[in-house]
């Protein structure tokens, strides 16, 4: 139902070049947006029109995100308003399936419930919020991310960690063109460790050879697990370990403004995963338990580049595919 239709009216409009007026619902929306977010396609070429065409589009299922929320979230104009469905997964998300059946070892669950609360950021073991760009580099920065965290509460040190080395020289996955943290363990223990982003930094491009310098190394792990699909044992896990690597449809997630997300099911599929992230804590807020996510699209998307979900229903899919490095 969130496919792109272009409408004959439009597609003659945007032939001819037509000026946006009364009958472009969304046209004063549409410039205080490309203001904001410095869009600067010509005005009123086809592209113009063509990104006008899209926006309104996108405000119309804004407007349903809203209206059957569930939880908390609202919805709206971000940085992605002029975007397809289809160009946003394929510039912005790119988790993809293991190329493999990559069968990793089960956690060990801790016994004791969860804590009521957990955010791993007030304990040193997140480091800020970091941008993928125009890439679909996102297993990239789930992957570091757990890494981060699992060094920082190991050894005692946060650091920030080489994306740029997993998109230029892990050979399963697919750099900007997606790939997934499973396999990403793989290839750092191929590899012998990541450099940090300071040594090997980002360029939001396939950076052509790879670049990987061992003696550089920061940090290494030595293996990787599955932890498991139940939250109540997610959250034990995450008080109990750090930061988590996750999968999920990231569908609602092109307009989130804040909030708690709980979109039914109809509008995030479970089984639809495309997107890699990092749960980094959870907490309540009334009586809607959440998770809190760590994103890669900056500090301007979403709470300051985070993501608030509904905890226990598995939203979109979150506790599909939660998995961890292990430092030893």
């Amino acid at each position: 139902m969130y496919k792109h239709k272009v409408t004959e009216i439009k597609k003659a409009r945007r032939q001819k070049g037509t000026t946006p007026g009364p009958i472009f619902p969304y046209y004063n929306e549409f410039e205080a947006w490309r203001v904001q977010y410095n869009k600067t396609y010509e005005l009123h070429s086809g592209e113009y029109n063509l990104r006008y065409e899209i926006f309104e589009d996108n405000m119309e299922q804004v407007k349903l995100l809203n209206k059957f929320e569930k939880g908390t979230a609202k919805y709206g104009a971000t940085m992605f308003a002029d975007l397809t469905k289809e160009e946003f997964r394929k510039f912005y998300t790119g988790l993809k399936e293991p190329v493999e059946d990559h069968k990793l070892k089960p956690a060990k669950i801790p016994k004791y419930k969860a804590p009521d609360a957990c955010d791993w950021r007030t304990k040193g073991a997140v480091t800020e919020v970091k941008n993928q760009g125009f890439c679909g580099s996102c297993w990239a920065y789930s992957t570091t991310g757990n890494i981060e965290g699992q060094w920082a509460i190991q050894k005692g040190a946060l650091i920030s960690l080489s994306e740029q080395e997993l998109v230029d020289c892990d050979k399963i996955d697919h750099g900007c063109k997606g790939g997934n943290p499973m396999q990403a363990y793989e290839e750092i223990m191929r590899l012998g460790g990541l450099e940090s982003e300071a040594d090997y930094p980002y360029k939001g491009y396939l950076g052509g050879n790879c670049k990987f310098v061992k003696s550089k190394v920061k940090v290494n792990i030595t293996g990787a697990v599955y932890i498991s699909q139940d939250e109540g044992e997610i959250a034990s896990w995450l008080a109990a370990n750090g930061p988590i690597s996750i999968g999920i449809n990231a569908n609602v997630m092109q307009f989130y403004f804040g909030g708690i997300a709980h979109p039914y099911q109809w509008l995030c599929e479970p089984g639809g995963i495309d997107h890699a992230v990092l749960i980094i804590g959870y907490g309540v807020e009334g009586d809607k338990p959440y998770w809190i996510i760590k994103n890669s699209w900056g500090p301007r998307w979403g709470e300051k580049g985070y993501y608030r979900v509904y905890r226990g229903a598995g939203v979109c899919g979150l506790n599909r595919e939660c998995t961890s490095a292990v430092v030893s």
